[in-house]
């Protein structure tokens, strides 16, 4: 199919403005803002009303066994191999036939996103960054999205830590809405990234008072106050 039928089918699926918006932001200009969240390791997150799932087992992940991301996530094998060799502690979630479902990630040391944001993501000591959590459509709204959390912190917890941070982009409503349920807590810091033409990016930080989540909290918070660093 060429480039332009490819447009063309595009437009007939997404429309023509979400089309444009996707173009522009691609290969002119896109800004994405990280807001850090956070949490200790010890208090008790509300009851849920998540599905329950059966038949997966969690395995850490390792330069060796990363291939068991082979069915659905066959462009992430090597980068998922790469991090495991870094020295991060993965986990992920395998099927019945050994196929990873999901995973999740956290790191002791500051960490350097090279496979998506590309910017340092920096750790205090007592803390880890959590990053990468991921799972297939078929445990979207299922248990797994807490128990891979749990799981990941009793890990960090026994390397000596008692909070995770974690950043998480501001479009991303659904996954704001997990980190609320979460009971992580906004840290009023925000990561700003800005793509130019495709080929350029560059980073800031700023930071905040109050909360970006209202809408999203029940009961509401006070309204941020938005802050330059």
């Amino acid at each position: 199919m060429s480039a332009i039928a490819k447009l063309r089918e595009r437009i007939k699926q997404k429309g023509l403005l979400h089309t444009l918006q996707t173009l522009w932001n691609r290969y002119v200009y896109l800004h994405r803002e990280l807001l850090w969240l956070g949490r200790d390791l010890v208090t008790p997150i509300a009851p849920h009303k998540l599905r329950p799932y059966t038949g997966l087992r969690l395995v850490t992940i390792t330069q060796e066994n990363a291939t068991a991301f082979t069915k659905y996530y066959g462009n992430r094998v090597k980068a998922m191999a790469q991090i495991a060799s870094e020295g991060h502690t993965g986990h992920m979630y395998l099927d019945e036939e050994g196929d990873a479902v999901g995973f999740i990630w956290g790191s002791l040391s500051d960490y350097f996103d090279q496979h998506y944001y590309g910017c340092w993501f920096r750790v205090k000591p007592g803390e880890f960054f959590q990053f990468g959590g991921e799972m297939i459509p078929l445990y979207f709204g299922s248990s797994l999205s807490v128990d891979a959390q749990y799981n990941i912190w009793g890990a960090m917890r026994a390397q000596g830590c008692d909070k995770v941070m974690d950043v998480c982009d501001a479009r991303n409503i659904q996954a704001m809405k997990m980190h609320l349920r979460m009971d992580y807590q906004e840290q009023g810091r925000i990561t700003h990234v800005y793509d130019l033409f495709g080929r350029f990016r560059f980073f800031r930080e700023t930071y905040y008072t109050g909360s970006r989540l209202t809408e999203l909290r029940k009961p509401a918070q006070p309204t941020a106050t938005a802050a330059q660093a």
